[in-house]
């Protein structure tokens, strides 16, 4: 197996590591673990196609894939031509599958253990990308409400980006310091995953620079913000309610420091819940309090820290310290409305049934029913989706409406020349196709757009932010 040649891996840290690394475990593994480069992994997105249907249709293509013991859709790949970009295969921008490292699926997989019933609403408090993100919509199977935050603004359009690819419709995005959640919300959320921004000891594996600026100082001012968020984090979690706190980053005070703070602040409403159990070879990297503390070299993955908690008793929460401007949706109603569901009902077969239907500036949008109770008690940037906007006497559907519901919208498939030129942004020559209205488009049984019906032509209406230059079809 390849090394990396030039992993930093400082001495400093070498001995800090030393200090906490259990006595089963080497130092000299551990340094052999951090020079391998990461094994490709992947999570097939049941939002879209069965684990069963996946292997099948992509055996096919020679990719075998092993599972990874903690995530029944997570596998570790191997396929013929490598080089190629995962990115430019068809089924990912199918959003079949999700480009995932292996530790990075575990956080969801330890929330979703510890519930005793299927939760309502749940929080992301630091999502972007979305790896987790979409993982938790999945695991909810677009049910309820998932509120995922991102504190950067640049990292949200990527975050959506990822939820609408893997056809999220649960989701409402807000951009926030996650420490407001607490004051804003208390009391609300049956489960909130917490995967903290840290100092990434766990990562030199796919970033050989990642310890380069390492030093004391840093790990003491992240797990400053660490304990901020999880304080927070635990008032907007609903009594009974479970949260688990993740990092990529392996020092004992980002991770055990981080919960015996929360320990200190809440006493006995907190309470440990083990992670014993998760899955089968968990007691390897388990702690005497139940946590999982993963080195590199047990699971030959990425270094990683999962906790989880239940909340017993209320807490005191501080009061939020915000105002809010008016909130700019309406619920659908009127004629226009009734339209709109006559159009979807005439052009698509759709039963507009399945969404909640709101509008703003005339536009669309369907909101998961889980998210009326928070209108007016926080700012949410963007809830569900975007259904479609007016185009004349006609509507012209989104993107995110698409590749949620476009399966059950009467698509026009679409062979694989067509296919690569609807996604390189051609228009395509049909011939006997009658003019008027729009077409929602499938590849593989899957939606990938639409595009306005000309005589014997499709106008093609993919997203120009979408359009790819280069397909492995």
């Amino acid at each position: 197996m390849s090394v990396h040649t030039k992993v930093y891996l400082p001495d400093a840290f070498l001995s800090a590591m030393d200090a906490i690394m259990p006595a089963s475990l080497s130092r000299d593994d551990f340094v052999a673990a951090c020079q391998r480069p990461l094994r490709r992994a992947i999570r097939v997105n049941t939002l879209k196609i069965s684990v069963a249907d996946f292997a099948e249709q992509m055996a096919q293509k020679g990719w075998q894939l092993e599972t990874i013991p903690w995530c029944d859709t997570g596998f570790w790949l191997q396929r013929p031509d490598e080089d190629l970009p995962l990115g430019n295969e068809p089924e990912h921008l199918l959003g079949l599958f999700y480009v995932q490292e292996a530790s990075s699926m575990l956080p969801p997989q330890a929330l979703w253990h510890c519930l005793s019933e299927a939760p309502a609403k749940v929080l992301d408090v630091a999502a972007a990308p979305g790896s987790k993100t979409t993982q938790l919509a999945a695991l909810m199977n677009n049910q309820g409400l998932l509120v995922a935050n991102e504190y950067s603004g640049s990292r949200v359009k990527v975050l959506h980006a990822n939820l609408q690819r893997l056809g999220v419709s649960n989701c409402a995005l807000c951009h926030f310091d996650g420490k407001v959640f607490g004051p804003a919300l208390p009391d609300t959320f049956d489960a909130i995953l917490l995967d903290a921004p840290c100092g990434g000891e766990g990562t030199i594996r796919k970033d050989p620079d990642a310890l380069k600026d390492w030093a004391q100082s840093h790990i003491d001012a992240i797990s400053e913000v660490q304990q901020g968020l999880i304080e927070s984090a635990f008032q907007a979690l609903k009594v009974g309610g479970v949260l688990v706190y993740s990092t990529c980053t392996l020092n004992t005070q980002e991770n055990q420091g981080v919960l015996a703070f929360l320990a200190a602040r809440f006493g006995e409403a907190v309470e440990r819940v083990s992670l014993e159990g998760l899955f089968d070879g968990a007691e390897q990297a388990l702690t005497e309090q139940g946590e999982l503390h993963i080195w590199p070299q047990i699971y030959d993955s990425e270094g990683f820290f999962v906790a989880a908690v239940r909340k017993l008793a209320k807490v005191d929460v501080p009061e939020p310290s915000f105002r809010l401007g008016k909130f700019p949706y309406t619920p659908a109603k009127g004629k226009d409305t009734q339209a709109f569901i006559q159009y979807l009902k005439d052009q698509f077969g759709f039963d507009a049934k399945l969404l909640n239907l709101w509008q703003r500036d005339g536009d669309f949008w369907h909101f998961p029913e889980e998210a009326n109770d928070l209108i007016g008690r926080v700012r949410l940037d963007r809830i569900g989706i975007k259904v479609a906007e007016p185009a004349g006497k006609e509507w012209k559907l989104h993107q995110d409406f698409v590749l949620a519901f476009g399966s059950q919208c009467r698509p026009l498939e679409l062979d694989s020349a067509q296919a690569a030129d609807y996604l390189t942004g051609k228009d395509l020559a049909v011939d006997g196709l009658a003019a008027g209205g729009e077409r929602v488009l499938s590849y593989q049984g899957h939606p990938i757009g639409t595009a306005k019906a000309l005589k014997n032509k499709l106008k093609n209406r993919f997203p120009r932010e979408l359009v790819k230059d280069k397909l492995a079809f």
